[in-house]
Order: structure tokens, then C-alpha cells, then sequence
């Protein structure tokens, strides 16, 4: 009979670890009746906690008990606006398209949007300065705002300063947006922001303004899902004792996981061979990590799905073999399944050619669900049951 032992990924704890072992227990009884799963719960005892309780968690800003709107929430009200048009920048835009139904435009006179994608097209060719502290792309998210369909309806429901500031928001939040896309290590803070903001305002034909900020569109003021600037920062003691144990587990065994590691060992010395390893997430790092070590006589098959094994080798953060260093000779057949979906899978046949075998997998979730949602896919345990020994 073989022992099929399994190890969760992060965060994973009671109540929420029975069921998902009864998931996967059902579903190696269907392609595996005589396979014996054995969990190993290591969440429970190794798991990252907050051992004072939180006492590194800085307090949110707005966290008095007054009632009155103060400093604070004023800014975090503009915090989240921005959230939001770094989401998509044409937001804004789009509410006041959609908002107003354009009026009849008088035999010979010009349209609305006319003027407005005229001196985009400006900006487009010469306002590359305006926008240095924000990075480059101006003249080319100028030259596509003035061809936007959005822009004849916008134009049409607004007045030209509003309309103004609006795009000039659409702008400056379309190359912060590229500026994060492209993983540049300097944003502007909101002064900065804010200057450049103007500056673009008052090129498209608004009134210099003391702010910088200009009339905001109020109903794109109220996103209709919390984008997590406001939401997060009001809530971060919340959020992080709920996410604390997935984040904390990976950085704490990274740091100290031998303990994991030995424990691992000492389960499968009790059981008889054949045993195969079964880890999800950080659980198939672990699986990896512990084989890779040293010999564990009885494994004859590790099977990893949605791990990070291959990235944390590839990157130099396993602990128990840096890259190109290659895959032991006592580590035994590798089966790794990943989502092409789930952005925490990782293949491992491209750094270990003839070691590891991958099988590619499709859930037809998108990430995160994509991430726990191998336990759900036949697929999963036929490609297991297909390899057990």
C-alpha cells in the first residue's frame, strides 16, 4: 500500500485544513483506492503567529473616534480617487461620457471635443516636459486620449475646466500606471503629482489652480469596489491577522525551516515504503527542500503542484541547493503540476531536464482562486495516480 504523506501550502490551519484534506483524500480514492493519505500539519506548530499581538502594526491614519470628516479622511478619500484611476485611468472620463447625452451642436460651429483634441495633440508634440517627474509616455497617452471615442461624449457633458482636469487626471494617472507596469523603483509622491497635474490642466485650458487638483467628478469618486488604498490602511490590523499566517509562513521558513524539515523526516521514518511526498505551494517547497537535504529512504515519488520549488531555485532562495547547482542523485522522480493561470506555479523540467516532469493544468479559474483550486480538477489526481508507485 502506498502512503501518499501531505503537505499544505501557507496559511493553511483548522478549520480549514480537515476539509481540504478530506478533498484530496476523496479525490486519490477515485484514481487510488489503496492509496493511505497522512497529513502533515506542520501549519500548526512551525505556522507563523504574531507573538506580541500585532505591536508592529502602525495605527491607520483617521483612526480617532470623531465622527467629522478631518485631514485624514480628506486624504484618504483622494487616496482612494487615485487608486482608482491607476486602475484605469479613463474612469473618470468614461463616468462623465456616460453621464450626460451630448447636446445638438449648432449648424458651423465646432464640436465640443474639437478644441480638447487639439491641444492634446499639442501636448502630444511638444509637452514631454510637463510630465518629467512622472516618467516618459506623454506624448503618446496624449496622442491616444485625443483619438479616445470617450472624448466627443465627455466633451459634450462637461464644461471645459472640468473637462480639462479631467483628462489631465486621466493623463498623469496613465504614466503613473506605465511607471508600475514597468517596475520603476521611483513614483512621485502626491505633491508631485499633483504640481504635474496642473501643469497638464492648465496646457489643456483650465484656470491655474492653487491646489492642483481641480473639480472632481463626484460620482467617480465613489468607486463601487473598494481598490484597497482607504480600505486598506483603515483595516491593515484586520487584514494582516488574516493574511499573516500565508505571508509569515513562507518568510519564517525561508528563515528558520529546519524545524519543518526534520519533523517532515521524522513522520516518513514511522511509515512503511512506498511513501510519496505531496506538496501544495509551500508545502511542495518544503517536500522539495527536505529531499534535496538528504536522503529519505522509502520516498520513491514527490509530486509538487502550485509550488514555488523551481522559482526559489532559479532565484538563489532555496535553502538547500543554489542555482545551477544541480538536483541530488538520491532525490527520486519529480512530478509538477502547475495552472498556467495560477501565478504561484512554477514549471521545473526547463531548470531540471530529465529530473522533473511537468504536466500543465487548466482549472479555468483565474488567480488566486486558480491557486486552490487544483483540489477541485480530476485532472490533478488522474496525472498523481497515473505515477504512484
Amino acid at each position: 500500500m502506498t502512503t501518499v504523506v501531505f503537505t499544505h501550502g501557507t496559511g493553511v490551519r483548522e478549520p480549514h485544513l480537515a476539509p481540504l484534506l478530506a478533498r484530496v483524500s476523496a479525490g486519490l480514492a477515485e484514481v487510488a483506492p489503496d492509496a493511505r493519505l497522512v497529513a502533515y500539519p506542520w501549519g500548526g506548530t512551525h505556522g507563523a503567529a504574531l507573538a506580541a499581538g500585532g505591536a508592529s502594526l502602525p495605527d491607520g491614519p483617521g483612526t480617532g473616534t470623531s465622527r467629522d470628516a478631518g485631514p485624514d479622511d480628506e486624504a484618504a478619500d483622494e487616496a482612494e480617487r487615485w487608486a482608482r484611476l491607476y486602475a484605469d485611468p479613463l474612469t473618470e472620463l468614461a463616468t462623465a461620457a456616460a453621464g450626460t447625452a451630448p447636446g445638438a451642436t449648432p449648424p458651423g460651429a465646432a464640436f465640443p471635443d474639437e478644441r480638447l483634441a487639439a491641444l492634446l495633440r499639442d501636448l502630444a508634440a511638444h509637452g514631454e516636459p510637463l510630465a518629467g517627474p512622472l516618467g516618459p509616455g506623454l506624448a503618446e497617452q496624449a496622442a491616444r486620449l485625443a483619438r479616445d471615442p470617450l472624448l466627443a461624449p465627455a466633451a459634450g457633458a462637461l464644461d471645459a475646466e472640468s473637462l480639462a482636469w479631467v483628462l489631465a487626471r486621466a493623463l498623469t494617472a496613465g504614466l503613473v500606471r506605465a511607471g508600475l507596469e514597468a517596475d520603476r523603483a521611483v513614483q512621485p509622491d502626491g505633491d508631485t503629482r499633483d504640481a504635474a497635474t496642473a501643469a497638464l490642466a492648465v496646457r489643456l485650458g483650465a484656470a491655474p489652480a492653487g491646489t492642483g487638483r481641480g473639480p472632481l467628478l463626484r460620482a467617480a469618486s465613489r468607486p463601487l469596489v473598494r481598490l484597497g488604498s482607504r480600505y486598506a490602511v483603515r483595516r491593515r490590523r484586520a487584514l494582516t491577522d488574516a493574511a499573516h499566517p500565508a505571508a509569515g509562513d513562507i518568510l519564517k521558513y525561508l528563515a528558520r525551516g529546519d524545524a519543518v524539515r526534520r519533523d517532515l523526516r521524522g513522520l516518513v521514518a514511522t511509515l512503511r515504503p512506498p511513501v510519496v511526498l505531496l506538496g501544495h505551494s509551500l508545502g511542495g517547497v518544503i517536500c522539495l527542500d527536505t529531499l534535496i537535504s538528504g536522503p529519505l529512504p522509502g520516498v520513491e515519488l514527490l509530486v509538487t503542484v502550485g509550488s514555488q520549488g523551481p522559482f526559489l531555485y532559479e532565484t538563489g532562495a532555496l535553502p538547500s541547493l543554489a542555482h545551477p547547482g544541480p538536483l541530488p542523485g538520491h532525490v527520486p522522480p519529480w512530478l509538477n503540476l502547475y495552472d498556467r493561470r495560477d501565478l504561484l506555479g512554477y514549471a521545473a523540467a526547463p531548470l531540471f531536464p530529465g529530473r522533473a516532469h511537468d504536466v500543465a493544468t487548466d482549472n479555468r479559474q483565474p488567480f488566486p482562486v486558480a491557486h486552490s483550486a487544483y483540489w477541485s480538477d480530476p485532472a490533478v489526481y488522474r496525472a498523481i495516480g497515473e505515477r504512484l508507485p
